[in-house]
Parts: structure tokens; C-alpha cells; sequence
């Protein structure tokens, strides 16, 4: 067993906070070291970041099968895209991706036409290990995207970037990508975690013919030439990053080293940041994100996620869940404003209580349901269930913080209607591959869109090709042929039209219960600059500075 550093020197404090700080690393996990990186030099404080949040990565292939949200974060800092978007201002003043412009990353330049666009590469650009960046590279790691049947297979389609063949070298620094049809989204979908450019040589010394993406090797190492590089991780407890001095396809980030601990007590995080011991805390609980704002010791920066709801799913190829009135009954019966008060303390932009009319083509938007008992009993009662039934509600125990308390109060309000809820608590590594078995009859979760298109999210959770985000295992043709319509559409109204065609579907059919579109919080001390909100909900190393 080996114990990832504490660094005390770094982050200050008494012995007693050292103490701590050293069993935030307990025992009991394997550490994955990356095999070139040179041994660690003592540097300044303002040089490290240290960081803190609930869950951590569950495996660190953005590609594979079950990579958890934490993954992305690991993914967005050591692997380059091809291309990465602009920054605006939001109305706080706060940086704030900006995805109607696109900026280059590995790719110094693109020219885009009707059906391909050809990227021209840059000539300096290394892998960690320093070997040269190429379009093989690139090209292997397209290939690989769409065949390993992971995440990263299923979001390539959603842009209909499909097949192999599409992805083409033209020479050692220019890569073609052939399009398959006109879909407005795969442009976009080249900036999200997923279109990683790995150090295929590196990789492919780890494949072997059962495995030949070296998909086992990949998920505890690290293959990229991004900004930052892999020191050490010592899953379920901490993960260090060393800054990778020869990135070239950037400004070279402020921040030298970043440590980034895993506790899961949310009040323990709370403490250190108070304390001055940490830098910055993700997902706090809305109760001390208010607290805390109301103090104004620490910087807090709230973003409503975009393209994101909290909800409940029920699986309609279960029962009771297959009936159309069970699942209006238990709309009826989530206890929304109790949510959003004792649980959110109204962190959150409210997804119920809305007009039922539907006249919009915006998502998300508030479904007309709103808490009525009475309502949910009588529809309970004429689907044939006038005593009620016993379920199980499942989910991520990796973000226990919002999670646990609104199930809770869902588990109470239920009660009255004579329906006994269980709560099934995953662990956050074990959640995405448990949901993804599309067994569970009940859940809370939440998705946020990487691409801000209503399209984008309804293909995601409501296509019948059933994603892994379709834990409703929902189907319905007229649906499908909506979402598909809208993807390729070029005529605004029709567009508009489709859209609200799917948001009615869903309000009407009811396999989601939306309850809020949540807020990403991020708590920082006030001398850490360049904070950016990005739609992964992950921290960007890259722009931060410490003063």
C-alpha cells in the first residue's frame, strides 16, 4: 500500500489540520503513477491548488463504459481537443464558456465545407512522453471513440460521426473528417471531453487482441499532451496533476501543481475552506453555499447549469411504472417547494408549477405539475392501486449532498399516498454502470446537456435508441421522429415546431418528473482568480491563478 502525500508545507496549518489532511488519504486504495513524470520539486503555495470535492473519478478513460462526471475533469486538463470554444462575460461579470464561437486547441487552423472539414495540426505539439503529435494519432483515437462502445461511441453518433473510414489522414499534420449528412452538431460535439487525441503509440504498447484499444490500461493511466499531466491518483481519495511545461496548445497555465482531494463529509470540506486550507470546493450543499455567501469570507460563483434538470425517472417497462396514471400520480405527489426550500434553500431555478401550454421551443421549461395530494391519490386509485405498492427510489450516493435529502422528502410525501418507498444508496463509482443496466424502477439523477440544444438533451434521454441516460427505457416513435427532425433541420420554424412537439410528449407521457434546473456552485478563496464555467460542471486548471 502506498499513501499519496499530504504536502502539509503547502497548505498550512496546525498539527492537528495536518493530521486530518493526511487521513483524507486513507487506506485501502491502489495509487496509479504515470511512468515519465520526474519526481515532485517543493513548490510554492501560490503555485498549488488544492481542491476538494465529494466523489472522484471512477476510471480515467473519458471513452469507456461508465466514466463517472468527475472523469471529465481528468479528461479536460491532460487531453487535447481539437478544438476548444471562446469565453464571454455572464451577467455576474463571471467567465463563461461561449459556445457559438469556436477557438483552436491541437488544431491551429480548420476549413470547413459542406460535407468534411480538414484540420491543420500544430507542428510542435508533444504527448506528455514528448512524441510528436500526429494525425494517425488523432485518427486512431477517432477510431477508437467510435468502436469501444462506450460514452464516447454513443455521443460521436449523436453528431453522426459513425464509422472509422469518416476519419482520414491526409498527412502527418492535416486530418479530414468526412461527414456523413449535414448535422448542425458535429462541429460542437469536437469540444466536448469525449474527442480526446490519444498517444496511440503509448496505448497501443497495452492492447492486446482481446483488448485492442487498451481500454484496461487506459482507465487507470494517462496517454495525452494536454495542459496538465498525471502525477499520481489514489482512487476514492486524491489525484495530483503536475503542469506539463511543453503544452503548446495554449497559454501556459499560472498554476504549477494541483492536488485534488476526494472527502466525501461535506462539513469537513466546509471547515477546510474556511479555514484557509483548501483553494476551492465543488458541489457544497446549497444550505452552506447560502451560509457561506451570506459571510462573504469565501468567493462564490452560482451558474445555472444549462440544458440541465434535476428529476425523477420512473422505467416504464416496469411496473407499476408502465402505467400512464402511476406515473401522474407520483408527479403529483413530489413534494416540489419542500425541495427547493429545505433541501435546495432555493439553490435552483424551479421545473414545475408551469402552464401546461407549451409555446416555447425552450428546455428546460417548468412541466404544469405542481403537489396535490389529493389529485395523486385519486389517480392512483383509478390505475388500481388505491392502497398503494411497494418501490425502490436508487441513486448516486457521489452526490449524496443534493441527492439523499430530496429523496428523503420524496420517500415522506409518497408515504401518504400509501406507496413504501426503499431508498438504494449506489456509491458514485458503481452508480453510472448501475443505472446504465436500465433495471432500476425508480431514480433521481440529473443530466446537463454538453451542448446547449434542446436536440441535444432529448436525444440524449428520450431517443428510443435508448442512451444510457434513458433510464426511463423510454420509447415512443412520434418522439423519435421529432428529435430526429430537429437535429437535421434547417427551417427555423419547423425547428421551433419540433422542439415543442418533444417538450409536449414529455409533459404528456411523464417518464421524467423535472423538479429544477440545479445551480453549479463553486466556493473559492478570494485570492483565486479565472474560475470558468464550462457545461461539464468540471474545474478547467488551466485559466486559474492564485494572487
Amino acid at each position: 500500500m502506498e499513501l499519496a502525500p499530504c504536502v502539509p508545507n503547502q497548505i498550512g496549518g496546525d498539527m492537528q489540520r495536518r493530521a486530518f489532511l493526511k487521513g483524507a488519504t486513507a487506506t485501502g486504495a491502489t495509487a496509479f503513477a504515470a511512468p515519465y513524470i520526474r519526481p515532485a520539486a517543493a513548490q510554492s503555495r501560490s503555485a498549488t491548488l488544492l481542491t476538494l470535492s465529494e466523489s472522484g473519478p471512477n476510471n480515467l478513460d473519458i471513452m469507456g463504459v461508465g466514466t463517472n462526471r468527475p472523469g471529465y475533469e481528468m479528461s479536460w486538463n491532460c487531453y487535447d481537443r481539437l478544438l476548444t470554444y471562446a469565453v464571454k462575460k455572464d451577467q455576474n461579470g463571471n467567465d463563461h464558456y461561449d459556445y457559438t464561437k469556436f477557438e483552436p486547441e491541437l488544431a491551429e487552423s480548420w476549413d470547413l465545407h459542406d460535407l468534411s472539414v480538414t484540420f491543420k495540426l500544430r507542428k510542435d505539439a508533444t504527448f506528455h512522453d514528448g512524441t510528436p503529435v500526429t494525425a494517425a494519432d488523432v485518427k486512431w483515437s477517432f477510431d477508437r471513440a467510435v468502436s469501444v462502445g462506450g460514452v464516447a461511441t454513443f455521443q460521436f453518433k449523436a453528431a453522426s460521426l459513425e464509422r472509422p473510414e469518416q476519419f482520414v489522414i491526409v498527412d502527418d499534420h492535416t486530418f479530414r473528417i468526412d461527414f456523413l449528412r449535414k448535422d448542425r452538431l458535429t462541429m460542437p460535439d469536437l469540444v466536448v471531453p469525449t474527442p480526446i487525441v490519444i498517444n496511440s503509440g503509448l496505448a497501443k504498447k497495452h492492447a492486446t487482441d482481446k483488448d485492442p484499444w487498451a481500454t484496461e490500461w487506459v482507465k487507470n493511466a494517462e496517454a495525452g499532451g494536454g495542459a496538465f499531466q498525471l502525477e499520481k491518483w489514489t482512487p476514492g481519495q486524491e489525484i495530483i496533476f503536475r503542469r506539463f511545461d511543453g503544452w503548446k496548445s495554449g497559454p501556459l497555465p499560472k498554476i504549477e501543481r494541483v492536488i485534488w482531494r476526494t472527502i466525501p463529509s461535506a462539513g469537513t470540506r466546509r471547515a477546510l475552506m474556511q479555514r484557509g486550507d483548501a483553494d476551492i470546493s465543488v458541489d457544497l450543499p446549497p444550505k452552506d453555499v447560502s451560509e457561506l455567501a451570506e459571510r462573504g469570507k469565501l468567493h462564490i460563483v452560482g451558474t445555472p447549469i444549462e440544458n440541465a434538470i434535476q428529476y425523477f425517472d420512473m422505467n416504464v417497462k416496469m411496473k407499476p411504472f408502465d402505467n400512464l396514471k402511476v406515473r401522474q400520480a407520483i408527479a403529483y405527489a413530489i413534494p416540489y417547494q419542500k425541495i427547493m426550500d429545505a433541501a435546495m434553500f432555493r439553490r435552483g431555478k424551479p421545473m414545475f408549477g408551469g402552464s401546461g401550454e407549451v409555446t416555447q421551443p425552450i428546455w428546460p421549461q417548468p412541466s404544469p405539475y405542481v403537489t396535490d395530494i389529493a389529485k395523486a391519490k385519486k389517480l392512483l386509485s383509478e390505475a388500481g392501486f388505491p392502497s398503494g405498492f411497494e418501490t425502490t427510489l436508487s441513486f448516486d450516493m457521489g452526490a449524496a449532498v443534493i441527492n439523499e435529502p430530496i429523496c428523503e422528502l420524496t420517500q415522506e410525501s409518497l408515504g401518504r399516498m400509501g406507496i413504501r418507498v426503499a431508498l438504494n444508496k449506489i456509491p458514485g463509482a458503481n452508480w453510472r454502470a448501475e443505472f446504465a443496466k436500465k433495471t432500476l424502477p425508480f431514480s433521481a439523477n440529473v443530466f446537463g446537456g454538453w451542448l446547449n440544444y434542446p436536440e441535444y438533451f432529448f436525444f440524449w434521454n428520450y431517443h428510443g435508441q435508448n442512451s444510457i441516460f434513458n433510464t426511463m427505457s423510454y420509447q415512443d416513435p412520434a418522439m423519435d421522429k421529432l428529435i430526429d427532425a430537429a437535429r437535421f433541420e434547417t427551417d427555423t420554424k419547423k425547428y421551433e415546431d419540433e422542439i415543442e412537439g418533444c417538450i409536449r410528449i414529455a409533459f404528456a407521457e411523464t417518464p421524467r418528473i423535472p423538479v429544477f434546473q440545479p445551480y453549479l456552485d463553486v466556493a473559492m478563496q478570494q485570492n483565486i482568480s479565472g474560475y470558468r464555467y464550462w457545461f461539464h460542471r468540471q474545474l478547467d486548471y488551466r485559466q486559474l491563478a492564485k494572487g
